[in-house]
């Protein structure tokens, strides 16, 4: 089963009745210690990330100091292991940051009874061997693993402690599918070690989460078939098995690298979304309800009046990575955009579907942690600009590339978005005339990805990409002149990829179509980190796309920030973006 969070309320109905047949007061108790155990390789462990960073991330703050009320025991690592040996207040190890401190603050607010985690992770370990409960190889993590479990429980019971064990969390698989006997019996092999577990630790209810790999990551670009096949063998496993729940984490922050920025590991700010991830999935088991967004309860326009229709799409920074709500109050003249605007329309779906809303909202923040996209600056700005009816429709998948928004799609069929991009703008614009409006749909605004630009093949290929996006959303939206608002960040300055010039690409792509405006978002606020942008700069993109659509509809288009108290100074790269085109006027043909 693939969790999301629309989901969740239908797991309620049938996983919460598998798991509580033995014992229908058994979640109602909030004395009994609720043991978890987490369990994988360094994306479990928290590789690369780093406590002293938790405070640069709002939701987050004080998750680097110890939750003296979470029972924490732990090993860590291969040859040089970190050992908590008993229990210990949960804090991070080493100062590294794992999934686990955000569960553990998570569940015990909303859980209210007593939680310990069991934790037992080592980077670059395998399922096949390492953690095989038949003949484990290498670090033999199985048998270390157990023994941990047995030990801390036995230190339970001997001081006296009411206990059950209540989930494992697992995050694992990267490093089978470089093997060619691990790859194939990836299904197999998970089957086997689930049903070990809870043989070994006589819960024959175990509940599973296991942690989708992620695609946002350097290996879900030049292993993507390697990663398919994990994801399919996992896959295979949470859909046989009802009390296994497969937990999309390709949404998740991924840490910023060297060189062109990309990375392996999720680092800080995903690690602790991961945690969230895992949180939200059991406390759906236990009858736990999320927020629930606030529904549009006057529809804003009026009866037969035209709507105009903008789709905002893309990835990373149209998500709205690393923009948080919480740092709205400090972006002078921005507080208000943190308020339900009740005069537009919104719907999204972002990160593959992990989080979309139930029809038409007002617009207002909507990412999945206390975040938000460029939609909101957008949606003000235009609202102070043109006249008539507004409608906001975004669709994002940060953990894609652009190859998998392509019609042709790829080899890697679970992550192509093309015609699920189709069918969301289709069914926006029918459920705006089953109101009884007449639709324009203005345009499709699109953010082309981060994590292409820092990737030779995929820079090289990002032009020929969109052109065929854009070509064949016209034709299956019978809409000919359908324009094409692209904007782009300075593309990453690296001495190996500054040879192709994709912006070159791009105004050579525009310049043969007339209906595809190439925006050179290069004047965005500073970048802490390459790739992507951090709240002031997600506003700025939002007011520059917005800005963009207004000066088209007068013949000329200005490529203009319009956010000047918010930028400190131009990106500068080695690919020579002209900066002075920030100015530049283009003709706009209609």
């Amino acid at each position: 089963m693939k969790l999301t969070l629309a989901s969740l309320t239908a797991l309620l109905l049938t996983s919460v009745t598998v798991a509580l047949a033995d014992s229908p007061k058994r979640f109602a108790n909030t004395k009994t210690l609720r043991v978890f155990i987490f369990a994988g390789q360094s994306n479990m462990v928290g590789s690369d990330s780093k406590a002293e960073d938790i405070k640069r991330f709002p939701p987050f703050v004080g998750l680097d100091q110890p939750q003296e009320n979470v029972m924490f025991s732990y090993n860590i690592g291969r040859e040089d292991k970190l050992t908590s040996d008993g229990w210990v207040p949960l804090q991070p190890v080493n100062t590294v940051v794992g999934p686990e401190l955000s569960f553990a603050r998570k569940v015990s607010l909303e859980a209210k009874a007593p939680i310990a985690i069991i934790k037992c992770a080592a980077g670059g370990t395998t399922l096949g061997g390492d953690w095989n409960p038949d003949s484990p190889s290498g670090f033999k993590l199985y048998p270390i693993a157990l023994k941990l479990v047995q030990s801390s429980l036995a230190e339970l019971d001997r001081r006296k402690i009411a206990y059950r064990i209540e989930g494992f969390m697992w995050h694992q698989g990267e490093n089978d599918m470089f093997d060619k006997n691990f790859k194939p019996n990836y299904a197999k092999n998970l089957a086997n070690f689930i049903a070990s577990w809870r043989r070994d630790l006589h819960v024959p209810k175990l509940r599973f989460y296991i942690g989708e790999l992620c695609t946002k990551t350097v290996w879900g670009m030049d292993n993507r078939e390697n990663m398919y096949a994990i994801r399919a063998g996992q896959k295979s496993v949470t859909k046989s098995d009802p009390l296994a729940v497969y937990i999309p984490t390709s949404h998740d922050a991924v840490e910023i690298g060297g060189g062109a920025g990309l990375h392996y590991h999720y680092g800080t700010l995903g690690q602790l979304e991961h945690g969230v991830n895992y949180a939200d999935a059991y406390l759906s088991t236990i009858g736990k309800k999320l927020p629930s967004e606030r529904p549009l309860k006057d529809w804003p326009y009026g009866k037969g009046s035209p709507v105009k229709l903008f789709v905002l799409a893309g990835h990373r920074n149209m998500e709205g990575e690393r923009a948080f709500t919480q740092e709205l109050s400090t972006l002078p003249g921005k507080e208000s955009l943190v308020n339900a605007n009740k005069n537009i329309a919104f719907k999204y779906s972002v990160g593959e579907e992990f989080k979309k809303s139930k029809g038409w909202i007002p617009l207002e923040p909507a990412g999945p942690y206390g975040t938000f996209g460029p939609e909101l600056s957008f949606g003000a700005l235009l609202q102070g600009k043109i006249k008539g009816n507004i409608a906001i429709a975004k669709y994002t998948d940060s953990g894609s590339q652009m190859n998998d928004w392509t019609p042709q799609g790829t080899d890697t069929p679970d992550r192509n978005r093309y015609r699920a991009f189709i069918d969301f703008i289709r069914s926006s614009i029918k459920e705006l005339q089953s109101k009884g409006h007449s639709v324009e749909l203005a345009g499709i605004f699109y953010h082309v990805g981060e994590n292409d630009m820092s990737f030779g093949n995929y820079r090289s290929n990002a032009s020929k990409w969109l052109h065929s996006m854009a070509e064949k959303s016209r034709e299956d939206l019978a809409l000919p002149k359908l324009k094409w608002f692209v904007s782009q960040q300075p593309p990453p300055d690296d001495k190996g990829l500054n040879k192709i010039d994709v912006t070159s690409d791009l105004d050579a792509l525009a310049t043969k179509d007339p209906d595809l405006i190439h925006i050179k978002a290069f004047s965005l606020e500073p970048y802490l980190e390459k790739l992507v942008l951090t709240t002031p700069g997600i506003v700025e993109l939002g007011e520059m796309l917005a800005q963009s659509y207004v000066d088209s509809t007068t013949g000329r288009l200005v490529l203009s920030t319009n956010a000047p108290q918010l930028r400190t100074r131009a990106f500068k790269s080695k690919s020579k973006p002209d900066l002075s085109l920030n100015r530049k006027v283009y003709e706009v043909k209609k």
